[in-house]
């Protein structure tokens, strides 16, 4: 999984270039499915309205990754996806996937990796449901990190993403900044001590194998 990034850019050409400004949404929850994208350049949020109506934001979308491959076959988008700042995506039809497949087969196996990959996001989230708020957070800031680089975003953005208030979000970063786990600086999260870092996310009383295979590389 760690290689997925990048993989479906030589299909590009077949897909839809579309620009979107910040903070719009690219498809919705429940809305008709149209396709998929790909996301070349910019910053994609997903996220999950519950039937109780809470927002939780679920993945953050690295650039050079495919996203909203549940909307193919007309099939209802599961979750919202939102920009975080101006991006470059390339919408792919059912019948551009049909000809991405026909003419290059190895394309399927990088969509349905791209699949798999979502539903281990899926389980991850469940995995963590019950444990320590700062292991969560430990994990999901060296998620975030590894898979985007240093990270902007604000601490009510983050607090969704962990499915916990901002007040806790606030308290523990600013205990880590003291620690000098991270520096806290215009909206971004610098990991000082990577290590520290690892050993809160394994501190906690839930012990989850293999974190890391979770995580997608930094590099093309």
């Amino acid at each position: 999984m760690k290689y997925l990034r990048n993989a479906w850019s030589p299909y590009l050409k077949y897909g839809d270039k579309l620009e979107f400004e910040e903070n719009s949404m690219v498809y919705c929850q429940g809305g008709e499915g149209k396709g998929f994208f790909f996301l070349a350049e910019g910053g994609i949020k997903i996220t999950l309205l519950s039937k109780e109506g809470v927002e939780r934001t679920v993945n953050y979308v690295p650039e050079g990754m495919l996203f909203g491959e549940h909307g193919s076959r007309n099939q209802p988008y599961l979750t919202s996806a939102l920009t975080t700042c101006s991006s470059v995506v390339y919408h792919f039809s059912d019948d551009a996937l049909v000809k991405v497949c026909e003419n290059h087969p190895e394309a399927a196996c990088i969509f349905t990796n791209s699949l798999i990959y979502k539903f281990r996001i899926l389980a991850e989230i469940i995995a963590f449901l019950n444990s320590p708020v700062e292991q969560q957070m430990a994990h999901y800031l060296l998620k975030l990190i590894n898979e985007n680089g240093n990270i902007s975003i604000d601490q009510t953005s983050f607090a969704r993403y962990i499915g916990t208030s901002r007040i806790t979000v606030n308290k523990i970063l600013s205990k880590w900044k003291t620690q000098k786990i991270i520096d806290l600086s215009n909206r971004t999260i610098e990991i000082l001590d990577i290590n520290r870092l690892k050993e809160l996310r394994e501190s906690g009383c839930i012990h989850i194998e293999n974190l890391d295979l979770l995580m997608l590389t930094n590099k093309d």
